[in-house]
């Protein structure tokens, strides 16, 4: 049975990840502590984040919007949506910018399992993101 042209692409995105030196699939390292529910019915803008000190989450990527050094996508797990941040030079510190600059932004597509670690804030407009 031939592969679809979608399947093509998102077999050839796996392969670059893992030539990049990236496990695709590290469940085990990942212990999902949250759920997006969990967050928004305990985040108060009041603590500026004490109730989670740093959360992890998994789940489908369902949007994303990249802008430069910093990206925000949507991540729909069990029981909800969560609007996720990033920025470029704190996934990166260093002068390497590879896991922004390929993986996330090339390889990384919607629809894809992630999970995230972070600590919650809210944006400027007052949204909840991770």
């Amino acid at each position: 049975m031939a592969l679809s042209e979608q399947e093509i692409v998102r077999r050839d995105a796996l392969e670059k990840i893992r030539a990049l030196g990236v496990d695709p699939y590290p469940a085990e390292q990942y212990h999902v502590t949250h759920f997006s529910k969990d967050i928004k019915a305990v985040y108060d803008p009041e603590t500026s984040g004490e109730d989670f000190k740093e959360v992890c989450l998994a789940g489908r990527l369902m949007k994303k919007r990249i802008m430069g050094k910093a990206s925000f996508a949507e991540l729909m797990d069990a029981e909800g949506r969560l609007q996720l941040y990033f920025n470029r030079d704190e996934i990166c510190p260093d002068e390497d910018k590879t896991a922004y600059n390929e993986i996330f932004k090339k390889l990384i597509d919607i629809g894809d399992f992630v999970s995230i670690k972070g600590t919650q804030f809210r944006t400027q407009v007052g949204e909840l993101s991770l």
